[in-house]
């Protein structure tokens, strides 16, 4: 078994829980590297781990009967893969994947539920982590009714760079192209905006933060409020300084 420490740990809602409750998880807990692509949670199929993300990058897609897709949401090291099982839900439609490789702590359904019974104010911690992410989709709504593209392009990359903790961002065209919902062919247009005012620098598969603040300036209203209701709920910033 390997050695867990929650003082260590780089994942942020196993650092918020009770001590009690990381110590009931902690004999299941599996270390496991997640390369691109690799599938955390699949299309309606009940999953028998949850995912604490402690480096990488996760993408949340929603997918329509005519197989249209667009991501919905994103996970890195400040939450957890499989968060529907918390509603008492035991498969979705939607799927999540890496997006960008990374290592996260695994741990079986069985045993959180088995935790949380035990530790109610490690069941009101995640509750509030489902709060925030359905308010981030909430603005990912508004975002896309009410912003227009090289917004709405800076507020995801902001999102990116926030759980990436890296100025270099592993981010294919095809990717950029599920995040906004639009064509690949359309995607370097947009970029080019944010190129164009030395907020970032494209090249293959990857896309440089130059200035975070020119990119925040950029998204305007559309970035912001998710990021401070995860920090008044669970204690910790994701948001990049």
């Amino acid at each position: 078994m390997a050695d867990f420490s929650q003082s260590t740990t780089k994942n942020l809602l196993l650092r918020a829980m009770p001590a009690e409750a990381f110590e009931l998880l902690m004999p299941a807990m599996q270390r496991v590297e997640l390369p691109v692509k690799h599938e955390l949670i699949a299309v309606d199929t009940p999953n028998e781990f949850v995912w604490f993300l402690e480096r990488g990058l996760a993408s949340v897609v929603a997918s329509s009967l005519d197989n249209e897709s667009i991501e919905v949401g994103h996970v890195g090291y400040e939450g957890m893969a499989g968060a529907h099982v918390l509603l008492k839900v035991q498969q979705t439609p939607n799927r999540t994947f890496m997006q960008v490789e990374g290592e996260a702590i695994s741990v079986p359904v069985s045993v959180l539920f088995e935790m949380l019974q035990q530790v109610p104010a490690a069941s009101d911690l995640l509750l509030k982590y489902i709060h925030c992410c359905e308010l981030q989709l909430a603005h990912s709504a508004l975002a896309n009714a009410r912003y227009n593209m090289p917004e709405r392009l800076a507020r995801w990359l902001l999102m990116c760079h926030d759980r990436l903790r890296d100025n270099d961002l592993p981010l294919t065209h095809e990717f950029l192209s599920l995040m906004l919902g639009v064509r690949r062919s359309g995607v370097t247009n947009e970029i080019h905006v944010i190129e164009g005012v030395h907020a970032v620098k494209a090249t293959r598969g990857n896309i440089r933060i130059l200035n975070r603040e020119k990119l925040e300036d950029i998204a305007a209203g559309s970035y912001g409020i998710p990021e401070r209701e995860y920090e008044r709920l669970i204690g910790y910033t994701v948001k990049r300084s």
